[in-house]
């Protein structure tokens, strides 16, 4: 946890001069206190990643290009250079990052600054020891950290917390958008963060679901998501039920290079789940050591919160309570999950009646006001709400998160 202990309060003016003498000149418009946000400047964050240098990178995301730096206190920090596409206006985006940097959880990155200098717009955070989940527990390059049962236990339940306190704490609630195993950050004892939560639009109250064009991985992607653009906390529920399952089995939500019944890991685990198997699915590497009765309660869970109806799944408070003991899981109410090599198997059949040189991107559209799910038709042209193309995945042998 970083503390901000010479942070001052500032003020930040709105409506630019233009006036080339001086970068940082605005006119009264409008005012925002931000206490506990330090303010760098472009030369500063430059110096600190020895001018961006590509040794220092350490991440590319959905919103933008992360690297490692030394500030000049000596601290180092993970400063995120927001991608052109993720650029807001000064307010705008000092609006967001005021919301950002009020939110404080054990197991949420804190953010403790940003540059809004010309068209900049970047964030530090608190860099984190051991990387992401993504390149520890599932990367190909298997690290040195060991992740007995234990702390595979506290990593599930940490992020669980942490999603269940953006859902059902933080006021407007925030949909992360992008749960997956890259966004989950690991500190020197092994806590998990979530991080990028905010950087997505925060979702009104009012509003039960938000269409808008589909960010995460697509192993992490709610069926409704995916196909109709349709966003709430359910998305984001259905995202930690796939992780959670690739904690407990140690492995990517898809490999190609599998066996066919084998390649997606909530088919494999719905297929164990219906022969009474669960077990089978824990990661081998933990060599039969592992509590088999938390560990089928887990994946239980990891299917409750990945079943295809949204309303079905359980909310992250619920699921706080039956990963820690303190709630029974249901077991009777798990129907099937809601599979995303369904469409992939559509993408592929519908591949082979075109001709090769011919590269079609398949859409579902469903109109954003209706809730009819069953409203929606197929398209081969591009849809506002939601465009999943699904070459990249099938030709693709390498998995990436």
């Amino acid at each position: 946890m970083v503390h901000h202990k010479h942070m001052t309060c500032f003020s930040f003016l709105f409506r630019r001069h233009i006036d080339s003498s001086n970068k940082w000149s605005f006119e009264v418009d409008e005012e925002f206190d931000i206490h506990n946000v330090k303010f760098y400047t472009y030369k500063e964050l430059r110096i600190a990643t020895e001018d961006f240098s590509p040794a220092n990178k350490i991440g590319e995301g959905g919103f933008g290009s992360v690297y490692k730096g030394r500030l000049k206190d000596g601290k180092i920090a993970a400063i995120k250079v927001l991608s052109a596409e993720s650029r807001q206006g000064v307010r705008e985006f000092v609006t967001e990052i005021k919301v950002i940097s009020e939110i404080e959880h054990e197991n949420l990155v804190r953010l403790y600054g940003c540059c809004v200098e010309d068209n900049h717009r970047i964030l530090v955070y608190n860099y984190l020891e051991n990387n992401s989940l993504a390149q520890t527990l599932l990367g190909s390059g298997r690290s040195n950290i060991q992740f007995n049962w234990k702390t595979r236990s506290k990593i599930c339940i940490g992020i669980a917390r942490g999603l269940a306190f953006l859902h059902e704490e933080v006021r407007p609630y925030i949909v992360h958008r992008d749960i997956k195993a890259s966004n989950i950050l690991l500190d020197k004892d092994l806590t998990p963060k979530i991080s990028d939560f905010g950087l997505a639009k925060l979702i009104p109250a009012n509003m039960t679901h938000v269409s808008t064009r589909v960010a995460g991985t697509i192993g992490y992607l709610a069926p409704e998501y995916a196909i109709r653009g349709q966003l709430t906390r359910k998305a984001d529920i259905y995202g930690f039920g796939v992780l959670l399952i690739e904690i407990v089995s140690g492995r990517c939500n898809t490999n190609t290079q599998l066996p066919v019944g084998e390649q997606y890991i909530l088919e494999r685990t719905w297929d164990l789940y219906e022969r009474r198997e669960l077990v089978g699915l824990v990661d081998t590497s933990l060599n039969g050591d592992f509590d088999a009765e938390e560990a089928c309660r887990f994946l239980k869970v990891g299917l409750l919160c990945t079943q295809d109806t949204p309303k079905l799944r359980p909310s992250m408070s619920s699921v706080v309570k039956m990963l820690t003991g303190q709630k029974n899981v249901a077991e009777k109410n798990i129907t099937k999950p809601g599979l995303i090599s369904d469409f992939m198997d559509l993408k592929v059949r519908s591949s082979e009646k075109t001709k090769p040189e011919t590269k079609y991107t398949y859409s579902y559209i469903a109109s954003s006001s209706s809730d009819n799910l069953d409203n929606s038709t197929l398209s081969s042209g591009t849809s506002t709400f939601a465009t999943m193309t699904f070459n990249a995945l099938i030709n693709d042998r390498s998995v990436k998160h």
